[in-house]
C-alpha cells in the first residue's frame, strides 16, 4: 500500500490562523533519514522534542501507478521527525525538477500551516527551490565539503555561496572546516562530531551471547569498520591490511555507495556484512579488537570529522587511522588513537593497539575523559541556543522595520547635489530601475514621488490596530518569470499564497472565475467531470460572428444568462460603462473553467513579501547610491535637480500637460474597516456583482498575509471616475489618443517613459517589474554602445 501523498495543487484551503514562527524547522538533506544514523539524524531527533521537524529529502522517481507529482510523507515512530520525500517523473531537466520540487514544498507549508519556520540545510543544492520561503532562521549546517565529494553538481558553489548571504548562523561539523568557511560569514561556529556515548559504551559490557550471528563465526582478532563504503574508502589499503595478516579478519559493516561493487578488495579474511541500523551497531563494535578508519587522504576528506572516533572509543574500542586533519588535532595525542601513513605503519599500529589492548583498560583513562564533555545532548544544546539567538536578531530586525510608519526614507536632499537619473515615482517601475540603475550600472539617482511613501499603489502598512493592509486595495503578487520572481527575492522573502475569490450571486458564495463547482452550486447541479462541463456551458453559449467587446467574449462562453449573473454589472460598476462598450481584453482576463481549480491565478509562482510590499521597496531602495524624497512633485523640483537623464514612471498625458486633453482613467475608493473579530470572510476577496451592491468586493487581508491577529480588518472597493489613475480604460478612441502621446514620447528621447501610467496599460505588477528590467538593459546597451563610439571617435582623432 502506497502512504499518504500530499498532492502538488491540494484542494483543501487553510482557513485557520497559522502556526507560530520558528515553531517548525525544516531540514534539507543530502542524506535519506534510513541510510546510516549520524549528524543529521541526531540533531533532529533532538529538535524534533519541542518543534515539529520535517526531514526534507532529495526527490525519488515514482511509484507504480503514481501519474503525478507528490509528496511521500512518514512519521518515525521512534523521533517523531517528519520524513518528507518528493516523487517525480523521471526525465525531467534540472529546471523542472526544480518547479516541480518547489511547488510540492509550498503545498506542504499551506497544508501544514506553517509559518516561518526555521530552514535548516545540510547541503546548498536545496536552496534552489526554497530560497524563497520565508525563514525564523536560516542555519547551514555544513558537515562536509561536498563540491569536493564525486559527482557534485557544478552549481554546488555558487549556491552555497548564496546560502552564506542568506544564513543568519552557520555551524560546521569539524575544526578544519571551520577554518574553510569562517572567512565567508559573520556568525560561523565549530561544533566537531559528538557521541550517543551511553548508547555505545553498552559495547563495554556486552557477552558472546550478544554477538550478531552474521559476525559470531569470524575468527579474532577482528578489525573492524562501521559507515559508508564510498570514495573516502582507501580500498588499496584494505587489500594490503588483508594480505599482509591473512590471520586478521577485517570486518566492513555498511552500505557501499558511489563505487562500484567489483572494486572492492576481496580477500577471505575480509568480510562485508552490509548495512546495519544504529542499535545494532554496539553489539558489532562489543566483538572487534581494534576499530579501523581506513579513510583515503584525498580531496573528499580534506575537512571531514568523523563521527566514528569518539563513537569507536565510548564502545571501548582502540582506533588506527590514517591521518585525517581532524582526527590527528583532536584525538591523535592519546595513546588510544594511532595515527598511520601507510600500509606498513598501519599493521605496526594495527599490531601495537591490539598488544596495548591486552593489557588492560588503563588506555581508556583518557579517552574517557577526553569525551567526558561530548555528547549529542551537549552539542544540541549549544547549537539551539544559537539558533534562537539568531531568530531573535532577525524578529527585531524585522519588527524595527515592519512596526515602523513609512514616511519620507530619506530627509530632504540639498538642491546642489548632482544626480545620473532623476526617477519620478517610487512604485515598481521606478524603484527597479532605481536599484539596477544604482546597484548594476553604478550611477547616482534621485527618486521621487507626490505620495507621502514609496511602493505606490502596493503601499502597506500596520493599522492602529496593528493589522497589515494594504491602503490601495489588495495586491497580489503572482507570475510565471522565475528571472522576475527571482529578481524580486532579493529584497525580501516570500510567504506562499494562492489567492480564491468567491462571488455572491443568488444570497450564495460561490467560486470565481467560473468552475465546475460554480456551476454546480449555481444550477443545483452534479457535473463529475471536465467534459460534463464543458458539455453544459456550449449548450449556454450563444455563437457571436465576430468578437469584438468584452461582452461578445463572456456571451460566446458561457452564455447570456452567467454573463449577466457575473460580469455585466459587475463590470459596470468597475468600468462605468457596459461591456459591449468595452474592449474584449477586459473579461479577456478572467478564465472560465470546467475543473475544480478555485484558484483566482494559475501562475507558477504564487506568493507574498512575507513583511510586506513596503519593506521589500525599502530594501530595493537601500543603496548608497539612491535618495528618495517622498511628498514632492516633479513639476516643483524638474529645475531645481541637477540631473544628466529623467525617467517618468507618471501618467503620460501630464508629462505633456494634457497637451491633446486627458486620458481616461478608472479610479477607485476605498473603505477601511477594523473589526473586532478574528476572522470576517472565508477568502481573502468576495466579489459583489448584482448593482445593489454599490462596491465591486471586499477583502481581508489576513488571508494574504498570514498574520495571526485577534482583529481583522477588511476593505470595501468603490469604484469612480474621479481620483488617481488606476485602470486605463481599454476603448479604441483613447488608444487612438495615447498613440499621440507615444508619438511625443519618441521625439522626447533624454525622458524614460516607463510604468502602467507611462505606456498606457493595464499592466500586473510583475509585468511592470519586467517592463521596469527590460528598460535597464536598453538604456545599459545604449551607454555602453555610447562609450564604444565615444572611444572610437577619440581614437581617430589622436591617431
Amino acid at each position: 500500500m502506497r502512504e499518504p501523498a500530499l498532492n502538488a495543487a491540494p484542494k483543501t484551503m487553510i482557513t485557520a490562523a497559522p502556526g507560530k514562527a520558528g515553531e517548525t524547522l525544516i531540514c534539507f538533506s543530502h542524506l535519506r533519514w534510513d541510510f546510516v544514523f549520524q549528524r543529521p539524524q541526531h540533531l533532529m531527533t533532538r529538535f524534533a522534542r519541542t518543534r515539529r521537524v520535517f526531514y526534507f529529502e532529495e526527490p525519488l522517481g515514482y511509484e507504480a501507478g503514481q501519474t503525478e507529482p507528490d509528496l511521500w510523507m512518514k512519521t518515525c515512530e521512534r523521533s517523531g521527525v517528519i520524513r518528507v520525500v518528493p516523487r517525480l517523473p523521471e526525465g525531467l531537466d534540472e529546471r523542472a525538477r526544480e518547479e516541480a520540487v518547489r511547488r510540492l514544498l509550498d503545498a506542504m507549508m499551506m497544508r501544514e500551516g506553517i509559518r516561518r519556520p526555521v530552514l535548516w540545510y545540510y547541503t546548498p543544492m536545496m536552496l534552489s527551490c526554497s530560497r524563497h520561503l520565508p525563514a525564523a532562521a536560516v542555519v547551514y549546517d555544513c558537515m562536509d565539503e561536498l563540491a569536493n565529494f564525486r559527482g557534485a553538481s557544478a552549481d554546488l558553489i555558487g549556491l552555497e555561496r548564496e546560502l552564506f548571504a542568506k544564513a543568519d548562523l552557520v555551524t560546521t561539523g569539524g575544526y578544519s572546516l571551520y577554518e574553510a568557511k569562517r572567512e565567508q560569514h559573520g556568525n560561523v561556529h565549530a561544533f566537531p562530531s559528538s557521541v550517543d556515548r551511553e548508547h555505545l559504551a553498552q559495547a563495554r559490557t556486552m557477552t558472546d551471547g550478544d554477538e550478531p550471528s552474521d559476525q559470531a563465526a569470524i575468527e579474532h582478532p577482528r578489525l573492524g569498520f562501521y559507515g559508508v563504503i564510498d570514495e573516502r574508502m582507501d580500498l588499496e589499503l584494505i587489500g594490503k591490511i588483508a594480505d599482509a595478516r591473512p590471520d586478521w579478519a577485517l570486518v566492513m559493516v555498511g552500505p557501499v555507495v558511489k563505487i562500484d561493487p567489483a572494486d572492492l578488495p576481496i580477500r577471505p579474511n575480509i568480510h562485508y556484512l552490509g548495512g546495519k541500523s544504529y542499535a545494532e551497531l554496539p553489539r558489532y563494535l562489543a566483538g572487534w579488537d581494534v576499530a579501523l578508519m581506513p579513510f583515503a587522504v584525498n580531496e573528499a576528506t580534506k575537512f571531514i570529522s568523523p563521527t566514528k572516533t569518539p563513537e569507536y572509543l565510548s564502545g571501548g574500542a582502540p582506533v588506527v587511522s590514517t591521518p585525517i586533519t581532524d582526527v590527528v588535532r583532536s584525538y591523535g595525542h592519546l595513546d588510544a588513537v594511532r595515527i598511520a601513513n601507510n600500509a606498513d605503519e598501519f599493521v605496526a599500529a594495527c599490531e601495537a593497539a591490539l598488544a596495548m589492548r591486552a593489557s588492560g583498560n588503563d588506555w581508556l583513562k583518557a579517552a574517557d575523559k577526553l569525551l567526558a564533555d561530548n555528547s549529542w545532548d551537549n552539542t544540541f544544546k549549544a547549537m539551539s541556543k544559537l539558533v534562537e539567538d539568531a531568530a531573535n536578531r532577525r524578529t527585531e530586525a524585522s519588527e524595527r522595520r515592519y512596526g515602523e510608519t513609512v514616511g519620507n526614507v530619506v530627509p530632504v536632499i540639498g538642491r546642489a547635489k548632482a544626480y545620473d537619473y532623476l526617477i519620478v515615482g517610487a512604485g515598481f517601475a521606478g524603484s527597479v530601475l532605481a536599484e539596477r540603475l544604482a546597484a548594476d550600472g553604478g550611477k547616482k539617482v534621485l527618486v521621487i514621488d507626490r505620495r507621502p511613501h514609496i511602493a505606490g499603489n502596493a503601499f502597506d502598512l500596520k493599522d492602529e490596530a496593528g493589522v497589515l493592509m494594504h491602503q490601495y486595495g489588495p495586491h497580489i503578487f503572482h507570475t510565471n518569470s522565475e528571472d522576475i520572481f527571482n529578481y524580486l527575492g532579493r529584497f525580501t522573502e516570500w510567504r506562499p499564497y494562492e489567492h480564491r475569490v468567491l462571488a455572491s450571486v443568488r444570497d450564495k458564495l460561490m467560486p470565481m472565475p467560473i468552475n465546475r463547482t460554480t456551476l454546480n452550486i449555481l444550477f443545483d447541479l452534479n457535473l463529475q467531470t471536465d467534459e460534463e462541463a464543458d458539455a453544459f456551458l456550449n449548450s449556454r453559449a450563444e455563437e457571436v460572428a465576430k468578437i469584438v467587446t468584452s461582452e461578445d467574449v463572456v456571451v460566446s462562453k458561457v452564455g447570456r444568462e452567467l454573463y449577466e449573473l457575473f460580469f455585466q454589472c459587475y463590470t459596470r460598476k468597475q468600468w462605468g460603462m457596459d461591456p459591449s462598450e468595452l474592449d474584449k481584453s477586459v473579461t479577456s482576463r478572467v478564465p472560465t473553467r470546467t475543473n475544480t481549480d478555485d484558484r483566482y491565478f494559475t501562475d507558477s509562482f504564487q506568493y507574498m513579501p512575507l513583511n510586506g510590499y513596503t519593506a521589500m521597496f525599502e530594501n530595493m531602495l537601500d543603496h548608497d547610491n539612491i535618495d528618495v524624497q517622498t511628498g514632492v512633485d516633479f513639476r516643483d523640483v524638474q529645475s531645481e535637480v541637477k540631473h544628466d537623464k529623467l525617467v517618468f514612471t507618471g501618467p503620460i498625458d501630464e508629462y505633456f500637460g494634457h497637451r491633446y486633453g486627458k486620458l481616461p482613467y478608472r479610479s477607485l475608493k476605498f473603505q477601511h474597516e477594523t473589526l473586532d473579530q478574528e476572522w470576517f470572510q472565508e477568502v481573502g476577496t468576495v466579489n459583489y456583482p448584482a448593482e445593489s451592491f454599490p462596491y465591486t468586493r471586499i477583502s481581508e487581508y489576513k488571508h494574504l498575509t498570514g498574520q495571526s491577529h485577534p482583529k481583522t480588518t477588511i476593505t470595501y472597493e468603490y469604484p469612480s471616475a474621479e481620483g488617481d489613475p488606476y485602470y486605463p480604460i481599454p476603448r479604441p478612441e483613447n488608444q487612438a489618443l495615447f498613440k499621440r502621446y507615444e508619438a511625443l514620447a519618441l521625439q522626447t528621447p533624454e525622458v524614460t517613459f516607463v510604468g502602467r501610467l507611462a505606456t498606457y496599460r493595464y499592466y500586473n505588477m510583475d509585468q511592470v517589474v519586467g517592463q521596469a528590467l527590460a528598460t535597464y538593459r536598453r538604456l545599459s546597451e545604449k551607454a555602453q554602445g555610447e562609450r564604444t563610439a565615444a572611444t572610437a571617435t577619440q581614437a581617430a582623432a589622436t591617431a
